[in-house]
């Protein structure tokens, strides 16, 4: 067989394995299968303490595993045709196009804040403004595709919204006013300055041909769920616990109203949460019997991702601590007015 038939036929199957992931995902759509687990927490009271777990995971994974499928094939496919050189072009200052830019990317990128630590430096180094840099740093691990499509399944699809609103509008005012900062401008002529000779030498890149990129798609589909899964299933074992035993009355009185949503802040965002975990654990603390009973203070703990302490320490070693504590302070404070404000509006605070 002809070495142009063999990759015709490679390239054929991939694509109609993710045609049939895609097909499945919609097919669940069109007939409202619930893709988040069904057990309540006096089905789970029900079981041995040893048992719970394994009833809860079963419980997640014969409903969810649609959702992660098609979230790990798509982020594998933007990961490899998404042209990383107009990532380096077009953000490569702190007008409208580099945030624009920064913004609509970095959602696709399903990552966590520790792993978007080292794409953050890739931007930075290559000659991005120190703007859209950070809001591309600070948007992904809040609002990445995979976090948003299980906030919606597990939790709402307005909660998920209105974590899409409140992550682009933190990421945004952050890049602006990092941006207009002394010590954010003297970042961004260090790094554009050590980029220079790097953009004058020009290398024509040869892609290699479809199978292979298909293949290497769902390669790091695969890398991500290596590197995601097993924080996620643990995140899914502590929560099994959560909804059986933890007490409503205790959420009631003390993770809900202002302190509740100054305390997830706090707890979701410097403390350091995988990414997914924070959804899971959420849904744990926060929804009974599908009532989210407190919809501020649930969302300033998903809005904690970009800000914990492990991210930090990583990005000071490439943009300094004036920077780092500008965005902390500001992804903070955005967590803490987004949840009082969407708490107040939704009157579940």
């Amino acid at each position: 067989m002809k070495e142009k038939t063999k990759r015709t036929i490679r390239s054929s199957l991939i694509l109609a394995f993710v045609i049939i992931v895609i097909g499945l995902l919609i097919y669940s759509r069109i007939q409202a299968y619930s893709l988040a687990p069904t057990s309540t927490p006096i089905e789970l009271r029900g079981y041995p303490l040893w048992a719970i777990p394994i009833v809860y995971l079963y419980d997640y994974f014969s409903h969810g595993t649609i959702c992660l499928l098609f979230a790990f094939t798509v982020a594998g496919l933007i990961y490899e045709f998404v042209p990383k050189e107009v990532i380096t072009k077009y953000m490569g200052s702190s007008k409208a196009a580099g945030y624009g830019l920064a913004l609509g990317i970095a959602p696709f990128l399903t990552v966590c804040s520790c792993t978007m630590v080292p794409l953050f430096g890739g931007v930075l180094y290559a000659g991005a403004g120190i703007g859209p840099a950070i809001s591309f740093l600070l948007m992904a691990p809040a609002a990445n595709i995979l976090a948003i499509l299980l906030t919606g399944e597990l939790i709402s699809w307005e909660l998920a919204g209105v974590r899409i609103i409140a992550s682009v509008t933190v990421a945004l005012v952050a890049g602006i006013v990092i941006s207009k900062t002394p010590w954010g401008k003297a970042i961004e002529k260090e790094h554009q300055i050590n980029s220079a000779d790097q953009k004058s030498a020009k290398v024509e890149i040869v892609k290699p041909p479809l199978d292979e990129r298909l293949w290497a798609a769902l390669k790091f589909g695969g890398y991500l769920a290596k590197q995601i899964l097993p924080y996620f299933i643990l995140g899914l074992i502590i929560v099994s616990y959560l909804e059986a035993f933890l007490p409503e009355e205790i959420i009631k009185e003390y993770l809900t109203g202002v302190n509740g949503v100054l305390l997830a802040s706090v707890v979701g965002g410097p403390l350091y949460t995988p990414t997914l975990v924070e959804i899971v654990l959420g849904r744990g603390i926060w929804v009974r019997e599908g009532i989210i009973l407190s919809k501020g203070a649930l969302l300033a703990w998903l809005m904690g991702q970009p800000y914990d302490f492990a991210n930090a320490l990583a990005v000071s070693r490439i943009a300094k601590w004036k920077v780092v504590l500008t965005y902390m302070v500001i992804a903070w404070a955005g967590s803490v007015v987004f949840g009082l404000l969407y708490g107040t509006l939704s009157e579940s605070l």
